[in-house]
């Protein structure tokens, strides 16, 4: 398609741990479908921070945006997606918190038996995964290689954004829908299924498929995004 009949607008949104690059694949099957796509290259040192660079973004495309969040990138849509370019929510294994919540409040209280994210200790302010436990934690459906590269490329991840609390919760006046990854060992599928219906989003699961999710199901992370932006 040309430029002059875009589909929509997508603005995409990462999470702890890394930067926009993952993003890759699921850019590739937007644009070549003829959405206009940018990426989020945000700090990942608060909260308030992340969602000022995002608004920024959306602020650059022209007419209504559909917001994608992964991971922590769901806290930060929940904020900038009130920005009245905003037309659709969706998040990817992402938290997706309600008015007062924040990620640590979300995670203060995990369900018995479910996988024990490998977070070293905070080093200045800042929280890093354990590099030996990456891979099965964050990224088990990649290829050895490629989780490495993640394992060694880790952006640190504030303690001050886990701790943002989310004044106004977009999804609670914008259609929401939510990806749902599988085996997932960083947020257990359970409670992302449970933020799902809490938010009344149409909800697509992807089995068998870890955190990762946006990198290594590009394809399906995208019909998800072409679902929202169609509404």
């Amino acid at each position: 398609m040309n430029d002059n009949a875009s589909r929509g607008n997508v603005v995409l949104v990462h999470g702890g741990f890394v930067d926009g690059s993952g993003w890759q694949g699921v850019h590739e099957a937007l644009t070549a479908d003829g959405y206009t796509v940018a990426i989020v290259q945000n700090a990942t040192l608060s909260l308030e921070s992340d969602v000022a660079t995002t608004r920024q973004v959306i602020d650059g495309m022209q007419g209504p945006v559909t917001l994608v969040g992964h991971s922590y990138g769901g806290a930060v849509i929940t904020e900038a997606g009130n920005h009245d370019k905003v037309a659709s929510l969706v998040y990817v294994a992402a938290f997706a918190p309600d008015k007062g919540e924040s990620v640590n409040t979300l995670i203060a209280d995990p369900p018995p038996g479910a996988p024990v994210p490998p977070i070293l200790p905070p080093q200045e302010g800042f929280l890093f995964l354990d590099r030996d436990k990456f891979a099965a934690s964050f990224a088990g459906d990649l290829p050895e290689a490629q989780a490495r590269f993640m394992a060694d490329s880790q952006v640190p991840w504030g303690v001050d954004a886990l701790g943002g609390v989310v004044s106004q919760p977009a999804w609670r006046t914008k259609p929401a829908w939510y990806l749902v990854s599988g085996e997932d060992r960083m947020i257990p599928p359970p409670a992302q299924r449970a933020m799902a219906e809490r938010i009344s989003a149409q909800t697509v699961e992807v089995p068998g498929s870890s955190h990762s999710v946006y990198v290594s199901q590009p394809t399906a992370v995208a019909d998800v995004i072409k679902q929202a932006a169609r509404g």
